[in-house]
């Protein structure tokens, strides 16, 4: 039987697959998940929770700890490569962090917890979360009466990473994963005739400084520039650059981003400049609880899978995090492969070997809370 609902649900994560949606878009998504959820009798379904979000609710019947397991469910504005037979069908989005695998293993937990519920002490909520790359996802759900009135005692989540070995699991107290921010600097002067550029202001002298200056940064990553425009008889009159930074703590990463700003703000006087500045995608750091995380370490030994534990945070980001700074959380990885396409990459595809492993450590992880 246990085979025959894994080549099931390797068909539902192919599925849904072939039928990615962007952040913010996951209508259809969500429906699925619903769908197949009521097969496994829960006793609340909440539909539209944070925006497309979804939670099943299992209950024991008997009281105790409530236990909540998150699965992001959104998919990247990516086109594919490859010759699956499973491809997306939408062109240019595509599955490309593994969020129709982590699906698939909250959904196969849930067969787990029509069988075994009653066995436990407590409540466990399914968590389906839309709009995790765009860092829009947990804000949503935590700022909704409908998910606030659930009131977790912890919240889990996992996610595939590619370059360990499979199904390895990658377990770090304290924090996992770095606090990053998006930020924009956009310098307004004014054009003038490209044969005589000292009549105008051009943004170039203090676009180059501060490229320095945040280049002297830690964790610091120019992603786009943009000067003028396409006008060869024309000085440009602005200009703009767009920065990511990095850290370990939401502390310093709020310290890089005052530098940075302060910087600008230097360069746009001294020059004649008139300054704008935008934060975007922040994300803050993700914190394992030392009491969830002595949770996950007991039910990660039970497990009997390989343990890796890095020395150091991820530099990548989750906005898993956002719970973090409300509930005691615990986010870990599931190794995908060391030969596996890194996530982002254009032909990574979700191995449907972690399907198993990812729903027994759930289900271990819930007994250890909720054992009777």
């Amino acid at each position: 039987m246990e085979k025959e609902q894994n080549i099931k649900y390797i068909k539902v994560r192919q599925y849904l697959h072939e039928h990615a949606e962007l952040s913010g878009k996951e209508r259809k998504t969500a429906n699925y998940i619903r769908e197949l959820l009521l097969e496994t009798k829960p006793v609340k379904i909440i539909s539209n929770v944070g925006g497309h979000g979804v939670v099943a609710v299992y209950d024991s019947g008997t009281a105790g700890k409530n236990v909540m397991i998150r699965a992001d469910i959104d998919a990247l504005p990516i086109e594919e490569t490859g010759e699956l037979a499973y491809r997306s069908r939408n062109r240019g989005v595509s599955h490309k962090c593994g969020h129709d695998g982590h699906i698939v293993i909250l959904l196969s937990l849930a067969i787990w917890l029509s069988e075994h519920i009653k066995e436990l002490k407590g409540k466990v909520f399914l968590l389906f979360q839309p709009a995790e790359e765009t860092a829009q996802g947990a804000r949503a759900i935590l700022a909704d009466k409908k998910f606030i009135s659930l009131k977790p005692d912890y919240i889990f989540g996992l996610h595939n990473l590619p370059g360990f070995p499979l199904n390895s699991l990658i377990i770090r107290e304290g924090v996992f994963a770095m606090a990053s921010a998006g930020l924009k600097f956009r310098f307004t002067g004014k054009t003038s005739h490209a044969a005589h550029p000292e009549n105008g202001i051009s943004p170039l002298p203090a676009m180059l400084k501060l490229i320095a200056g945040l280049n002297k940064l830690p964790l610091t990553t120019i992603i786009h520039l943009r000067l003028g425009d396409e006008a060869f008889g024309t000085s440009p009159g602005e200009g703009e650059v767009m920065v990511t930074f990095r850290a370990v703590s939401d502390e310093m990463l709020q310290k890089q981003v005052e530098k940075s700003e302060n910087l600008a703000q230097k360069l746009a006087v001294k020059y004649g400049l008139l300054l704008e500045m935008e934060r975007v995608e922040e994300f803050a750091a993700t914190v394992n609880d030392a009491e969830a995380f002595g949770i996950l370490e007991r039910a990660a030994l039970e497990s009997k899978l390989p343990i890796i534990r890095p020395p150091e945070p991820f530099r990548w980001t989750e906005d898993f995090s956002f719970y973090s700074q409300k509930y005691k959380t615990v986010f870990f990885g599931l190794g995908s492969g060391e030969n596996c396409p890194q996530l982002h990459n254009p032909d990574y595809d979700f191995p449907d070997e972690l399907i198993e492993n990812g729903r027994e450590i759930f289900a271990k992880i819930v007994e250890e809370v909720m054992k009777a």
